[in-house]
């Protein structure tokens, strides 16, 4: 009994069992939490499941730091820093939530995104712009603990902005050119757009400054956004994925229209029925142009699923076309120059 009654006052002990008793209260917190999210979302790779596994970490840190600043205020070396000890955590606990709550809202975005607008992910200059807010916020909080005037700090930040403003015209009209597209959205991340002939990919990311698109050969072109916001885009992807494909083609002058019709006709169902990427319930459409130069022009229409599966399928239907040509005897001419010398 003795010995107890020597432990229970013993400061150092008393240290060392509430590390313990906070550090067992963290390991069941995340069994009974895994356990209760497990059986909600079952085996599914749900947005609780990550939630949990990003948020787990910063929260258990929170507990942690809690119970090692209960136990070090019973230790009688700190009893002169306890009002340091207390400044130096409330610091270290008022960042942390600051990341836990930018973690929370950068999921919630992301989720709401997904939902309300079809974003598989999430733009980064949104996620910055949040997250800067919030640790401005937990900064503010901070300067208010320790009761510091921040009037005088508004006003130089103030300067500061508008000296920064005028230094950084370029890099703020980018900025702003990147809010306007995200808020805007004439293109979303994952769209297939097309600036110029050279200039055809998918939106990677819109960031501070600039938006990255994956070109056709796997490389990232860097656009300012200030360039983008200005230029003309053509957006395959929306207002949906599905497109249509014109093929054009010619015929000599010397063949039957009307079988010519049949026959692509003919050729153009085939693809759009056997292909994998072509939409199934398009029915193809033949239209004459006009009188070329060698041969009568036309066009065949088919239609996709996806931008990126119309080379293939006019791979395929070229190859097919001709080979059927070839089968029924029409031709498609080259270009025929007729020189009269008149005498």
């Amino acid at each position: 009994m003795d010995y107890f009654k020597l432990f229970a006052e013993n400061e150092y002990f008393i240290f060392i069992i509430t590390l313990i008793f906070t550090t067992i209260i963290i390991g069941i917190s995340y069994l009974i939490i895994k356990k209760i999210i497990n059986k909600i979302a079952g085996r599914k790779k749900t947005y609780s499941k990550y939630l949990l596994k990003q948020m787990g970490m910063p929260i258990f840190v929170v507990i942690f730091l809690a119970g090692l600043y209960l136990s070090l205020q019973s230790l009688s070396i700190f009893e002169h820093y306890r009002q340091q000890l207390t400044d130096i955590f409330f610091i270290i606990i008022t960042l942390l939530i600051a990341f836990i709550i930018t973690r929370v809202s950068a999921i919630s975005l992301g989720v709401f995104l997904k939902i309300r607008k079809g974003l598989e992910r999430t733009p980064h200059l949104i996620n910055n712009f949040f997250s800067i807010i919030i640790y401005l916020l937990a900064i503010i909080v901070i300067l208010g603990y320790f009761k510091l005037d921040i009037t005088p700090l508004i006003a130089g930040v103030g300067v500061g902005a508008l000296a920064i403003g005028l230094a950084l015209q370029s890099t703020l009209s980018n900025f702003f050119a990147g809010l306007h597209i995200v808020s805007d959205q004439p293109i979303r991340m994952g769209d297939f757009i097309e600036l110029d002939k050279d200039t055809i990919g998918f939106v990677e990311d819109i960031g501070w400054r600039s938006t990255r698109i994956k070109t056709m050969t796997d490389n990232l072109l860097i656009v300012p956004n200030a360039k983008l916001a200005d230029s003309t885009i053509l957006n395959y992807s929306m207002p949906k994925q599905t497109m249509s494909l014109w093929v054009p083609c010619g015929v000599a002058y010397e063949s039957d229209l009307q079988k010519v019709e049949e026959v692509t006709l003919e050729v153009a169902k085939e693809v759009q029925q056997t292909f994998p990427g072509a939409v199934k319930d398009f029915e193809p459409l033949f239209r004459f142009r006009e009188f070329g130069d060698s041969n009568i022009d036309f066009i065949a229409i088919l239609r996709v699923e996806q931008p990126m599966k119309r080379y293939v399928l006019r791979n395929e239907f070229i190859k097919k076309l001709k080979k059927r040509f070839d089968q029924e005897n029409i031709e498609i001419s080259w270009p025929i120059r007729k020189i009269y010398n008149i005498k």
